[in-house]
């Protein structure tokens, strides 16, 4: 990755404390940049922290537990962000997860849970954060979603659903804020390593199949062409990518971060 000195600028980085999240705040702290994240567990967001600061002992960094989709959460922690660090220049929204389920077996509620997780993890952090970025010369939104919204899965009709009107959006946000020079992106992401995999990964039976071999199945199975599950940090670095001024003509857009799982054209 080109090398670029974020000193000075703030990113924030909701769902920082695992997977492609954390590979993000990673990535930011290494650039220099003062960086803030949050989790919903408090007591797993403070270790995380702790473990940063060991391994980055000069890092500007800030943490707190905090719902996404609790506004004033959010608003208390925009808050301590612009105390500490007097504004905002990038905000990584990384939050949600998929509900294996199908039409017939889809409750009112679960839907009405997850197109509030995928609209409101969007929406919370980007109203309340708005101030903040419209005061950077520099401002830029990234999103993590799915493949899903452009190629949608019948046991996972209700996070299909809701990533398709997620990344729509995205979209319309990139188009109204350019006014304003903030910019408004996304990956999508098909099979990445993750904390939900490695549960299912412990809780086989058969304790002889190796990680690799147990990823490397996963990958057959859903047809990856590059015959292996992504790493967090892949994802990570587009993301990176995306929120800082390397992309600084890039808005609207997104990444297919899949392996070569994406059938689509355009």
């Amino acid at each position: 990755m080109m090398n670029i000195d974020l000193s000075g600028r703030t990113a924030v980085v909701t769902g920082g404390t695992a997977g492609i999240g954390l590979a993000t705040v990673r990535l930011f702290l290494e650039a220099g940049a003062n960086v803030a994240f949050c989790g919903r567990d408090e007591a797993k967001t403070k270790n995380v922290a702790d473990s940063l600061m060991s391994e980055y002992p000069d890092a500007a960094l800030l943490t707190r537990s905090c719902n996404v989709l609790d506004k004033a959460q959010v608003e208390e922690l925009a808050g301590a962000v612009k105390e500490t660090f007097g504004g905002t220049d990038m905000l990584v929204l990384n939050a949600g997860q998929a509900r294996l389920s199908k039409f017939a077996d889809t409750s009112d509620d679960d839907w009405r849970e997850e197109l509030e997780l995928k609209y409101f993890s969007i929406l919370n952090p980007a109203h309340v954060f708005m101030p903040q970025l419209e005061k950077s010369d520099a401002a830029s939104i990234v999103c993590t979603s799915s493949l899903l919204s452009r190629q949608p899965e019948p046991h996972l009709v209700a996070t299909s659903s809701a990533r398709a009107g997620q990344l729509a959006l995205v979209h319309g946000m990139a188009h109204e804020l350019a006014e304003k020079r903030v910019r408004v992106n996304s990956i999508l992401i098909g099979q990445v390593a993750s904390t939900q995999w490695r549960r299912r990964f412990e809780a086989l039976e058969d304790k002889s199949i190796t990680w690799d071999e147990y990823t490397k199945g996963i990958a057959e199975r859903a047809g990856v062409p590059l015959g292996r599950i992504g790493k967090p940090e892949e994802a990570a670095q587009a993301i990176f990518f995306l929120a800082t001024p390397m992309s600084s003509f890039t808005t609207g857009s997104t990444v297919d971060v899949s392996g070569g799982l994406s059938r689509h054209v355009g």
